[in-house]
């Protein structure tokens, strides 16, 4: 029996499957890098735990360890506000008219003047205290350490040498024109004590501490003066040529060829 196709009629194609070839249904390749990486993530966050676990267990005294940073510093700042502004205060008030009557003193060409004007700087005018009381109420403030210079150098003025020493040292400054001053100072105190050695120590310091055209020559001359003195003419010599060669414009160098030949 013959089977006869319908005309246009078409055998069915069985359905082809599409595949996502979007989709690659692969095992991923773990890099050893990345392996390392997420190890030291485990470490990590294992590290994290157990800090974790320490704060909670020593929370309390965390906070008391903050606690008492916290008051020290507010403590502090507290001190400085309420109590060593107002004390810096007083003392810039009454050290005000120390300093006009000790620039006075130093432009004073009257020897009892000047003797006169350096007690008051010391002892006080104009119902404010003096110097002295300004160094001893304000120790520590900016004001009571420049107070020690003025009552150092209005002792060395008035012959109190001993006194005179033992204020400057307790100065110090950042200013080293004004260091070079004060140590120079200290050698002269030790120079009218008859204590050579010591004034050539002090010379010595004021001279090299800050380089310059006018406190560098000045003190140089004085060691000189006084290696002389103390008969070691190789150091004296060593001061003044030194004056010679690079402070040749300074008063200190006008005569110092006659020195020069002293020290020779």
């Amino acid at each position: 029996m013959a089977t006869y196709n319908k005309r246009g009629y078409k055998t069915p194609k069985e359905k082809e499957e599409k595949l996502d070839n979007n989709f690659i249904e692969d095992t991923p390749n773990v890099d050893e890098k990345d392996s390392t990486t997420a190890k030291a993530f485990d470490t990590l966050d294992q590290g994290a735990s157990k800090i974790e676990d320490w704060v909670a267990k020593n929370q309390k005294y965390i906070l008391k360890a903050l606690l008492a940073v916290v008051i020290v510093t507010v403590g502090y700042l507290s001190y400085q506000k309420f109590v060593v502004e107002p004390k810096e205060e007083e003392a810039t008030s009454d050290l005000f008219v120390a300093q006009q009557n000790f620039q006075l003193a130093a432009d004073a060409t009257n020897p009892k003047s000047q003797d006169s004007l350096y007690n008051l700087v010391l002892k006080g005018s104009e119902g404010k205290q003096g110097a002295v009381g300004i160094a001893e109420q304000y120790a520590g403030t900016d004001s009571g350490n420049i107070a020690n210079y003025y009552v150092g150098i209005a002792n060395l003025y008035l012959k109190k040498y001993d006194v005179a020493i033992q204020y400057l040292e307790k100065f110090s400054s950042k200013d080293n024109f004004l260091s070079s001053i004060a140590l120079g100072a200290i050698g002269d105190a030790w120079s009218q004590k008859n204590d050579a050695n010591k004034a050539l120590e002090y010379y010595e310091k004021a001279a090299r501490l800050n380089t310059n055209e006018f406190t560098t020559p000045k003190y140089l001359f004085k060691a000189g003066q006084t290696a002389l003195e103390l008969g070691n003419k190789a150091v004296a010599l060593k001061y003044f040529t030194e004056i010679k060669e690079k402070y040749e414009a300074t008063p200190e160098a006008q005569n110092i060829d006659a020195l020069i030949g002293m020290a020779q």
